[in-house]
């Protein structure tokens, strides 16, 4: 029981709605840990990992019906249509309640209820916000307790403040026609039946420090975003501070945990969060950022000692795995591990060497703290100072690899328009351009608009905002090769960019922003022809006149809500275009 009268009660009213056999509040302690674990493995929800090659390490198995977000079933119930936006999908918050509550209805006999206590965010930080999830999956108290601040300390904190999100789950009967997942910003408050994934069950992570966290930052004058925080340091000892933005899967954990490649010698990076950033201005007029994770849910395919050996390297040891294949001696497999062969897939079925071994939305659950290039400014409550914010996604054709805004509000103009190619982190189809603004089109609590509104409204705090630009490490030639090496080889760009934060550099103008010349980007040690940097170093006008005017409709999609001065941004470029 907690010390909060408030809290008590709802963890009664639920206990009554759900009728579990039995409640647990949860410590965070090693030894509940340690008990939650041997009940998943008793009851088959865990498989233990070879411990000679991964020790300490699990692998978590989800229903095939359930192995990413589900957009569609995605709900923001606010008291009006208008305030969710036509960038969510709007259910009256009454409505919305009866339905969820009716599939939560005794949704717990046989199973024990578990209350997390969580901060999300350093537990000591004015930035920090704190929140409840009252689950019934051993499962997710163990995520939670590597992705948040979890336990008797944010108990404490939400006792201090009085303040929390309450957050609903079920995993329920796994049916994906009563599966929903419910926020209603107006109350601080998310619900969650029918799922055990990742996103849709760990209330903490999208649901809370995104959806809801975006309408808390809008309230209270910040901004919770999409984005990774990393440090890039340079040989002499000088470090600026980058927020990224980039949709699921378009490679963010990866930048964010960037191997410096040899032909860079003295270079040092250093990660302060991969997949969220929440920034306030600072007193020192700097916009400030933290990261509200305390672990990483990261996309696994792909990831090997080349391509992200950082993440190869931590997730050895101290891991949950899910949905990955699994080795004869029952080590974790994956495509793209360059080692190793699997004999059952991610379902448990013997592998025919057919398809996909793991599942392409596969993930590792994992302490951050075991990142060999762990920031320990990640805990400084008063965050780090960025000095610039990049925007980019998959795009084969059309966007160079780097250009910088002119401005912030161009910039806003910049981070609203960007669209991406479609990855297999969500449900649908894959490959398919879409406009996703700020990489938030899932996950902004409220209308676009609006949200843009409050991007440019940052104008007006501070003279000292970060500069803005946008990359692209997905660009190809005819033929589909990459035109850009990419992974550790992105450094490059980013030196561009820490040059242009210090006025070390100049840059070419053009209609769209400001570009580096080749000769202004450090190419020495990569194989690349001048023809290719060129390309991707230039602007196709009658592409991007396209491109402009498609943006545009995109905006008209928001009608009144769009603020006049993104609307003067982009007639502005369009003139520009010709």
């Amino acid at each position: 029981m907690s010390m909060n009268a408030s809290l008590n009660g709802w963890v009664e009213e639920i206990a009554r709605l759900t009728r579990p056999d039995s409640i647990h509040w949860c410590t965070g302690s090693d030894a509940e840990n340690a008990g939650l674990i041997e009940v998943m493995l008793a009851s088959g929800d865990l498989i233990k990992l070879n411990p000679t090659t991964h020790p300490n390490c699990y692998l978590h198995r989800s229903n095939p019906s359930d192995v990413a977000r589900v957009e569609h079933l995605t709900f923001v119930c606010t008291r009006s249509r208008e305030d969710a936006g036509p960038n969510n999908i709007w259910m009256d918050p009454a409505e919305a309640h009866r339905k969820i509550d009716a599939l939560f209805e005794g949704a717990m006999r046989g199973r024990t209820m578990y209350v997390i206590p969580y901060c999300m965010g350093p537990i000591d930080s004015p930035y920090s916000r704190c929140g409840v999830e009252i689950t019934d999956s051993p499962y997710v108290v163990a995520n939670m307790r590597i992705m948040t601040r979890m336990g008797e300390e944010a108990l404490r904190r939400i006792e201090r403040e009085g303040t929390f999100v309450k957050g609903l789950h079920s995993i329920g009967d796994l049916d994906p026609e009563r599966r929903f997942i419910m926020h209603f910003p107006e109350e601080l408050s998310i619900k969650s039946v029918g799922s055990g994934y990742g996103g849709n069950a760990l209330l903490g992570k999208k649901c809370h420090a995104l959806r809801i966290a975006s309408w808390q930052a809008r309230d209270e004058g910040w901004l919770a975003e999409h984005m990774l925080i990393m440090g890039i340091q340079s040989p002499e000892g000088h470090t600026h501070y980058i927020a990224g933005a980039f949709p699921s899967a378009c490679g963010k954990t990866n930048l964010a945990m960037l191997v410096p490649p040899e032909s860079m010698p003295g270079w040092k990076i250093w990660t302060v969060g991969d997949d969220i950033c929440w920034m306030q201005v600072g007193k020192d007029g700097q916009l400030r950022a933290i990261n509200p994770e305390a672990g990483y849910f990261g996309v696994v395919p792909g990831t090997n000692r080349k391509t992200n050996k950082n993440a190869y390297d931590m997730i050895q040891r101290d891991t949950i795995f899910t949905n990955v294949a699994l080795t004869a001696d029952n080590q974790p497999w994956w495509e793209g591990m360059e080692s190793g062969t699997p004999a059952t897939d991610w379902q448990g079925k013997p592998y025919s060497g057919q398809g996909a071994a793991a599942h392409p939305n596969s993930r590792f659950t994992v302490s951050a703290r075991q990142n060999p290039i762990y920031s320990s400014l990640a805990e400084a409550p008063d965050g780090v100072p960025i000095s610039a914010i990049l925007f980019g996604g998959r795009r084969r054709e059309v966007a160079p690899l780097v250009y910088e805004a002119r401005s912030w509000s161009h910039g806003v103009l910049v981070g609203a328009g960007m669209a991406s190619e479609t990855t297999a982190a969500a449900v649908g189809q894959m490959g398919v351009v879409r406009r996703d603004s700020m990489a938030m089109k899932p996950f902004c609590g409220y209308n676009f608009g609006d949200y843009w509104k409050h991007w440019l409204s940052l104008e007006s705090k501070t003279s000292t905002l970060p500069r803005i630009f946008h990359v692209n490490w997905f660009r190809q030639d005819k033929n589909g090769k990459f035109m850009w090496p990419g992974y550790g080889e992105n450094l490059r760009v980013l030196q561009w960019v820490a040059n242009r934060c210090d006025g070390k550099t100049e840059a070419i103008e053009s209609p769209i922003g400001y570009l580096p010349s080749p000769d202004d980007l450090n190419v020495d040690g990569i194989d690349i022809d001048e023809d290719t940097l060129r390309t991707l170093l230039s602007v196709d006008v009658p592409a991007w006149r396209q491109e402009i005017e498609a943006i545009g409709k995109y905006l008209d999609e928001f009608q009144e809500h769009v603020p006049e001065k993104l609307r003067e941004e982009q007639r502005s470029v369009a003139a520009r275009l010709g």
